[in-house]
């Protein structure tokens, strides 16, 4: 999806791991110094943290622990509390169009096969169809989360582009650098030419084929589509998959937000998808299936 130069350069570092059920890949322009590889390394390393506590693929994660306790104040870890409290706000914020109380929902349709094992991961419970965000409590003084009826919690987005965000941080120092997580991209300063990152948009009907190319600098870039798996984009809703939009993406300053409103603007479709978009402040194309446009007014292109 990045266009990440090239005529990549012989000091450049290039490493790619397989992490959150795909593959990562860092890419640091003009890597010569020191501090280069430890950073990398520690950039790894959130990914690996954050994917522990937030999977729902893993009965021994901190997510799946506190699946197992409704009703209870359950301390939770920085990691855990930060992840799930974006993800309720964007929840109220796009009326319940992003919800992360999807889990078993997307668990009864398939989608519960840990990515390193292939094994069949299913929680205990059995929630009530009606279950929603707002059966969700936090306290923040005791950063406790409380699940106020049985339900599972997916974090799939969110975990993802908090991952993203933190080894962003992590590398800021190396100035230009491409993060590539599955097509969740943060691109940092420029690319090995000079100039800031291009990134292609995939068409979402035709393979091998962009529909449009932004241009990007210390920004992150998100796409939610249909291209494959045309039923993994639930509305909570309404438990039902949305067939009004073929591809939502959203260039924002960190992942996280462009990865969960690339969700929920999917979800809400075009017309609503783009006033999410402006009201809170980020820049994103939506494309529908029969391949109408639908985008804010600073989204800024690649010549």
């Amino acid at each position: 999806m990045t266009d990440k130069g090239t005529n990549q350069r012989a000091t450049d570092r290039v490493r790619t791991e397989a992490v959150m059920g795909t593959l990562v890949t860092i890419h640091v322009v003009r890597a010569n110094e020191d501090g280069v590889d430890p950073a990398v390394e520690r950039a790894f390393g959130w990914f690996h943290e954050i994917e522990s506590r937030c999977t729902r693929f893993d009965p021994r994660s901190e997510l799946m622990q506190l699946t197992a306790q409704a009703g209870v104040p359950v301390p939770a870890s920085a990691i855990l509390y930060e992840a799930l409290q974006f993800a309720l706000l964007v929840a109220e914020e796009s009326g319940g169009a992003f919800d992360p109380t999807v889990g078993h929902r997307m668990e009864v349709r398939g989608f519960n096969r840990e990515h390193r094992t292939g094994e069949i991961v299913r929680s205990t419970i059995s929630p009530d169809d009606d279950v929603s965000y707002r059966d969700v409590r936090l306290d923040p003084d005791r950063r406790t989360i409380t699940l106020l009826r049985p339900l599972t919690l997916d974090l799939g987005a969110v975990a993802k582009g908090l991952a993203v965000d933190a080894a962003a941080r992590e590398l800021e120092p190396c100035k230009d650098f491409a993060i590539d997580a599955g097509g969740d991209l943060y691109l940092g300063g420029l690319n090995p030419q000079g100039t800031p990152w291009s990134v292609g948009i995939r068409h979402p009907r035709l393979d091998n084929e962009l529909i449009d190319s932004l241009q990007v600098s210390n920004q992150a870039v998100c796409t939610s589509g249909d291209y494959e798996r045309r039923t993994h984009i639930l509305d909570p809703r309404t438990s039902t998959t949305s067939g009004a939009v073929a591809s939502a993406t959203v260039v924002a300053s960190g992942a996280m937000l462009a990865d969960t409103l690339a969700t929920a603007a999917f979800v809400l479709g075009p017309r609503d998808g783009i006033d999410l978009l402006t009201r809170m402040g980020v820049e994103g194309l939506i494309m529908t299936p029969d391949l109408k446009r639908y985008e804010t007014r600073g989204l800024a292109r690649a010549t």
